[in-house]
């Protein structure tokens, strides 16, 4: 039996912003927090292959082979701020 060629020509650049947490197990100090608070959320750019995309989220995967990849990452779509196709 073949192996099953799959491919996946869309390769695409992410920018999207992440949500984050702060802290330590246990107590924090208030005035750390607030501070923490005001700063904006990491802003990431990821590049792939496109493994699935729906209005939900992206999936992508930046190594694969005939039936193989690395790690997927899935991007919630409201997270998203730009797509590249490249």
């Amino acid at each position: 039996m073949a192996k099953k060629q799959t491919t996946f020509n869309k390769i695409v650049e992410i920018t999207w912003v992440d949500a984050e947490e702060h802290g330590i197990v246990g107590w924090n100090d208030l005035e750390e927090m607030k501070e923490f608070a005001k700063s904006a959320p990491p802003t990431i750019k990821s590049v792939g292959y496109v493994v699935f995309e729906n209005s939900e989220h992206i999936s992508i995967v930046s190594s694969i082979g005939p039936d193989i990849c690395g790690t997927m990452e899935k991007i919630p779509t409201t997270f998203i701020k730009d797509i590249k196709e490249l």
